[in-house]
């Protein structure tokens, strides 16, 4: 993701509902890549942890599924600006299936 000027808050750091929203986008790609094009999967819980400031530039997310059940997908995504072994933040996202 390449955030626009709009995505920074004061102090030239991306904010955190961008961060927040961006994780949310890679959780449900991955939901999506497992179950296949379902309508109605929606997030029903996201705690986000941020680690360290997260400068502008390109943002990364790295989304691996804990468990994928019949009715919740829970998964961790962890997002990057330079180095994927300095996390700028870590989300525990878990989705709804329809």
């Amino acid at each position: 993701m390449d955030p626009t000027d709009k995505a920074l808050r004061p102090g030239g750091l991306i904010s955190g509902p961008t961060q927040m929203g961006f994780a949310d986008m890679a959780a449900y790609a991955l939901v999506l890549a497992h179950i296949g094009p379902v309508a109605m999967a929606v997030t029903s819980a996201l705690n986000y942890q941020f680690l360290r400031p997260c400068s502008p530039g390109s943002l990364f997310a790295d989304a691996h599924m804990l468990r994928l059940g019949k009715r919740l997908a829970v998964m961790d995504v962890r997002i990057w600006t330079d180095d994927p072994l300095k996390p700028v933040g870590q989300a525990n996202v878990t989705y709804a299936i329809p």
